[in-house]
């Protein structure tokens, strides 16, 4: 697998980037719950990533971009069943029956498979001591910020679910960090905007036999699925994979990696801090600690590779 090079990016677009990822993914989490309520997962994810993609794939016509170059169609196939099929269905599935405090525990290992799965990157990586007490810094933060739910999911609720639930969780983890990985080196040339959008095509359709194999297809009453579901849905497709997805793809092409990945730790905060905002929730003084310690994790990791471009 071949090194990336940077593409040199103006760094408010770099600000606004991470911003969108670190703001909108952090509330993806709670939609999800919402969404798939009266909605089947499977259904769910193929509405909604093909919806997406088609209308970036529009967006891209109009600006007559070049929409099919099979080599990179291929390549953006393989990252979207990665990422988004894999990645981010399992977390749809398992959100069904397991609490999004514990899956946000469980997807904020990404960063740690980032650091073992970027080969190229190992010499730099693994000798950063910024680096590496950063990501595990950042890992024991969403452990303090999520630790009154973990202590009361453990006692609760079917076990042998949840433990099959978390090992789906660390697969979807490494398939996430692996597709990320895979589209930062093979993506050579072409729009990130139109790899995108064959990214959410791909999966969509992916998640379509799934959907029919399963019985959702025959077995959903439309007249059911609730506003809040479709709303909830909505917003998925707008914000969650439109704006943030898109941005995503972009930062993996501009950033080191695991400086993007840094969006694992930051989202649970986020997510933290919505509650707080909007929904009357309370913080403890452990979960303070946790942001805290987050923050501070981020900023470790930023500035390992801040230096790291000025050497």
């Amino acid at each position: 697998m071949p090194a990336s090079k940077h593409t040199h990016a103006p760094a408010l677009l770099v600000i606004l980037a991470f911003a969108t990822v670190y703001i909108v993914w952090g509330s993806t989490y709670f939609f999800i719950q919402k969404a798939v309520h009266t909605l089947p997962p499977f259904l769910m994810g193929a509405i909604r990533f093909i919806t997406a993609g088609m209308i970036l794939f529009g967006w891209c016509a109009l600006k007559k971009e070049r929409l099919f170059n099979p080599q990179h169609i291929k390549t953006a196939a393989i990252t979207g069943i990665l990422l988004l099929f894999i990645g981010n269905g399992a977390v749809i599935w398992v959100e069904q029956f397991m609490p999004s405090a514990m899956v946000a525990i469980m997807v904020s290992s990404a960063p740690v498979w980032f650091v073992l799965l970027d080969r190229p990157k190992w010499s730099e990586n693994l000798k950063s001591t910024s680096t590496l007490s950063g990501l595990l810094a950042g890992f024991a933060g969403v452990i303090l910020l999520f630790w009154n739910e973990i202590s009361s999911s453990l006692h609760s609720g079917n076990q042998q679910q949840k433990l099959s639930g978390l090992l789906l969780l660390v697969i979807a983890s490494a398939a996430w960090s692996g597709g990320s990985l895979y589209s930062k080196y093979r993506s050579e040339g072409g729009s990130s905007t139109v790899s995108t959008s064959w990214q959410m095509i791909a999966a969509g359709l992916a998640f379509l036999p799934c959907s029919i194999f399963s019985g959702e297809l025959t077995h959903t009453r439309w007249e059911s699925v609730s506003t809040e579901s479709w709303l909830s849905l909505l917003y998925l497709i707008l914000m969650g994979s439109i704006a943030a997805y898109t941005a995503y793809v972009w930062l993996l092409q501009v950033r080191p990696a695991t400086q993007v990945s840094t969006y694992a730790y930051v989202n649970p905060v986020i997510a933290v801090l919505l509650g707080v905002l909007f929904a009357n929730e309370k913080v403890s003084w452990v979960q303070i600690a946790g942001l805290v310690i987050i923050l501070g994790s981020v900023l470790m990791i930023n500035l390992a590779k801040y230096r790291n471009s000025r050497n």
